[in-house]
C-alpha cells in the first residue's frame, strides 16, 4: 500500500477549507413564512406601497385587459406588510386570460426576494374577493393563497386593492387619495 505525499495531503485539505468556506458564504434560500394562528398578534393589519409599488399598479392594470401577476418583494414591519416594488411574476402569455393567470415558476425561482406576497389583478373590477360575499366559502383566490407560503395576497380592482393575511380577514386599500376621487368624478361628468 502506498501512502500519499504530505502535499497531496496539503492540497486536499486547502480544497476541502475553500469549498467549505464558498458553501458557507451562499445566501439563506428563502423560507416560506409560516401562517399565523387565528388571533396571532403578528397578523398583518396594514399593508403600505411605495410610489413604485403604485405606478407599476397603475400602469399594469391600464395596459391589459388580461389578468397580470407580480410578486411584492418587501418586508413585515410590525403588523405592516410594506411593498418596495412589485416585479412582474414569470407568466407565459398564452396562461393569462381576462379571468385567469398561472405563473410559470415561484417569484424566488425567478429572482425576485425577498417575496412576501403575490398581487393579480382582475380587470373588469368584478368579484374581488377571497370568500364569497356573507360565506366563509373561499373562491378560488382564496383557495389559491391558502396554497401559497406567502404572508399576503391581493387583488387589484380599479383604483383599490382588496387584500388578505393568514388571519383570513379581507381589508381594502384605495390606489387614490379621497382629493383626486372627488376631482376624477367631476371630470367624468
Amino acid at each position: 500500500m502506498q501512502v500519499a505525499s504530505r502535499p497531496v495531503l496539503t492540497r486536499a485539505a486547502i480544497v476541502a477549507a475553500a469549498l467549505t468556506a464558498l458553501l458557507c458564504l451562499q445566501p439563506e434560500p428563502a423560507q416560506p413564512v409560516e401562517p399565523a394562528a387565528p388571533g396571532a398578534g403578528s397578523t398583518p393589519r396594514a399593508l403600505v406601497l411605495s410610489d413604485q409599488a403604485r405606478r407599476y399598479l397603475a400602469l399594469q392594470y391600464r395596459a391589459d385587459p388580461t389578468e397580470f401577476l407580480g410578486c411584492m418583494i418587501g418586508e413585515l414591519r410590525g403588523r405592516s406588510v410594506v411593498v418596495w416594488r412589485i416585479a412582474p411574476a414569470d407568466v407565459d402569455p398564452a396562461h393569462s386570460t381576462p379571468t385567469h393567470v398561472v405563473a410559470e415558476q415561484a417569484c424566488e425561482a425567478a429572482g425576485w426576494s425577498p417575496t412576501i406576497g403575490m398581487i393579480h389583478s382582475h380587470p373588469d373590477g368584478e368579484r374581488c374577493w377571497y370568500y364569497f360575499p356573507g360565506t366563509e366559502v373561499a373562491s378560488s383566490d382564496g383557495q389559491a393563497f391558502a396554497r401559497q407560503p406567502y404572508a399576503v395576497d391581493a387583488i387589484m380592482c380599479g383604483e383599490h386593492i382588496v387584500w388578505i393575511g393568514r388571519d383570513k380577514a379581507e381589508r381594502q386599500l384605495s390606489l387614490v387619495a379621497a382629493g383626486q376621487r372627488a376631482a376624477s368624478a367631476i371630470s367624468n361628468r
